[in-house]
C-alpha cells in the first residue's frame, strides 16, 4: 500500500506540472499543439531509466488524460497493473511487453513503432526497451494508478538484452 501511494503521489506531482506545460499552447480557437521538442520529460522516483510527460489532462484525476513514457535502453517495469483500460501507441522504437506476475523479459512480445495496444483494467504486465530508446503514448480515463505485483522488486531495473 505504502507503495501504491508512493507512486501516485509521484504521478500527482508531476502531472500537475506538466499540465499547467501543455496548456500554456492553447491557441485563441482552443486548440493545443505540442511538438516533439515541447514536450516536457520529468523523472519519477522509483522509475530509473524511465521518463514521463503528461500531454493532456491529469491522470491523478477522474477524466481523460494522455501521457508518454521514454524508455531508455535496457529499462524495463517490473509486473504491475492499473485499474483502469489504457490505450497505448508505440511511437518510437521497439517497445517489448509482457504478461504476468514474473518478471521475464526474454518473453516479452516486441511491438513495433506505430502499433496500437490495448492494456485491459487490472491485467498483470511488464514492459519497457531493449536495445534502443522507446516512446509510447498512452491514453486512458483517470483516476490512474500503478500497482506493483510485488513492491519490494521496485519499478524498474535494467533488462537482460
Amino acid at each position: 500500500m505504502r507503495t501504491r501511494t508512493t507512486v501516485l503521489a509521484a504521478l500527482t506531482v508531476a502531472a500537475g506540472l506538466l499540465t499547467v506545460n501543455a496548456f500554456a499552447d492553447k491557441d485563441k480557437a482552443g486548440f493545443v499543439r505540442i511538438a516533439p521538442d515541447e514536450v516536457k520529460w520529468m523523472d519519477r522516483p522509483g522509475y530509473d531509466g524511465v521518463k514521463f510527460a503528461v500531454i493532456q489532462g491529469d491522470p491523478s484525476k477522474p477524466g481523460l488524460y494522455v501521457i508518454r513514457a521514454k524508455f531508455s535502453p535496457g529499462a524495463m517495469t517490473r509486473p504491475h497493473w492499473h485499474p483502469e483500460e489504457r490505450y497505448v501507441t508505440v511511437l518510437q522504437g521497439t517497445w517489448y511487453a509482457g504478461e504476468g506476475d514474473a518478471f521475464e523479459p526474454d518473453k516479452t512480445a516486441p511491438i513495433k513503432a506505430g502499433t496500437f495496444v490495448v492494456h485491459p483494467a487490472k491485467a498483470h504486465h511488464y514492459d519497457g526497451a531493449k536495445d534502443e530508446e522507446v516512446i509510447v503514448q498512452i491514453v486512458g480515463i483517470g483516476p490512474s494508478a500503478t500497482n506493483l505485483i510485488d513492491p519490494k522488486q521496485g519499478n524498474t531495473g535494467r533488462s537482460k538484452k
